[in-house]
């Protein structure tokens, strides 16, 4: 583990009489850096004790994840940022190669609705602009072995406060996170249903019920959940298939991770929600609580049209929404990507976006054209007819080059 004092790091020699002033108030700071996530587990639960923004906080959910991914301990990073002595910052990061170019990232990339570094936001918002910004140039400093990093999918404002990544690189706003919070069903569903929308329901229900007899549970760790998570991946499967979409689930060997999430013991806290048809799985969502959030990873359908007829997904959401508010869950965190049901249901639009930072000459090249290329992206996702001409291509190409097929591939991508 490297220790470093950084009180004055990103000072030049004129600047120091003033920064003594500054650190008098706001305190020394010092980074620490580890390849082992055993070494920071005591900061990281500290600092996480209360809420997080996204799994991708959480110390057990990486903690599994870098365990099934066999990520190998010279690729992972963890720098900690502290005030006289006392952790603020943790940012838990990945050193891989993508597209040959090494990079710092995440390490869960999308499979998670946004992400952010662990903090405490009220220690951070107290510090200022210009605290937080030699924090993180602290932090950054002590970074080697990649080109740039590239933290996505943060949110604008965490814990109550607005910005207090600004100053953590370069940005780019590209999406919005939905979420429900509610402190009741009872508030639920006076807020977002109207009439006519309560009579909708009613009537997929309805049709939902006229094929039999509709049935609506919660597995937790260590119930019988193997066969609802099997269900889900078969019923993504044949969703992306029909969409002409890779399966990222199945491509990169990433179903046995949340098998083992859900195992007993894990230390994530993993509820399926599972509705069923005639005692047949129909729907499913798999959903991550910390406190009192929940966030929802993945959702899943039967792709049968008679089936789909009585609209399984909305029926087990509806189900859904109707019970955790009244269970103690006040955030419903439903991920990024603008969908019917988060339109229905949510009532909080958080603004996300990418942070870059080169810690290089071809790392400040890299950040710029990769903001160009997120940009084009979202561009491309917002035009209906560039999304489709462009899908047609990527599904051209997979069949030229045989890459519609999984391969082998590594379990640190």
């Amino acid at each position: 583990m490297l220790t470093v004092d950084t009180a004055d790091a990103t000072l030049d020699s004129g600047a120091r009489s003033t920064a003594a002033g500054v650190a008098a108030m706001r305190g020394e700071i010092g980074v620490t850096v580890t390849s082992r996530i055993e070494d920071v587990e005591a900061v990281w639960r500290d600092l996480t004790a209360g809420s997080i923004e996204s799994p991708g906080q959480s110390y057990d959910f990486i903690r599994l994840w870098v365990a099934n991914r066999q990520v190998p301990q010279a690729e992972q990073l963890y720098v900690v940022g502290r005030i006289d002595g006392e952790p603020v910052a943790l940012l838990p990061l990945h050193r891989k190669r993508v597209h040959g170019l090494p990079v710092l990232t995440w390490f869960p990339g999308a499979n998670a609705g946004c992400y952010a570094p662990i903090a405490d936001y009220d220690r951070l918002a107290a510090l200022g602009s210009e605290g937080r910004c030699r924090l993180w140039t602290a932090m950054t400093d002590q970074l080697s072995g990649a080109d740039v990093v590239y933290l996505r999918s943060i949110p604008v404002t965490v814990g109550g406060h607005e910005g207090l990544f600004d100053e953590l690189g370069a940005t780019l706003a590209v999406e919005t996170l939905y979420r429900s919070q509610y402190a009741s069903w009872e508030e639920c569903d006076r807020l977002q249903r109207s009439k006519s929308r309560r009579k909708h329901d009613r009537q997929q229900g309805d049709r939902l019920s006229a094929m039999g007899e509709v049935g609506f549970e919660e597995l937790r760790n260590g119930g019988d959940t193997d066969c609802a998570i099997e269900v889900m991946f078969r019923q993504r499967s044949a969703r992306f298939k029909a969409m002409g979409i890779r399966d990222t689930f199945v491509h990169d060997r990433l179903i046995d991770f949340y098998h083992d999430a859900a195992r007993a013991g894990s230390g994530v806290d993993v509820r399926l929600h599972v509705l069923r048809l005639n005692g047949d799985i129909v729907a499913v969502r798999y959903n991550i609580v910390h406190n009192d959030r929940m966030f929802c990873l993945i959702s899943s359908m039967s792709d049968d049209p008679a089936i789909q007829n009585g609209s399984p997904g909305k029926q087990c959401l509806l189900r859904v929404m109707q019970t955790v508010f009244d269970e103690g869950i006040s955030v419903f965190d439903m991920g990024s990507g603008f969908t019917d049901e988060k339109r229905h249901w949510c009532n909080v639009q958080a603004p996300l976006r990418q942070h870059y930072v080169g810690l290089t000459l071809q790392g400040a090249v890299i950040v710029k054209a990769h903001r160009l290329f997120q940009q084009t992206r979202a561009a491309i996702k917002a035009n209906p007819q560039l999304k489709a001409a462009v899908r047609s291509l990527r599904q051209l190409f997979d069949r030229a080059t045989g890459a519609a097929a999984p391969g082998p591939a590594e379990k640190s991508e």
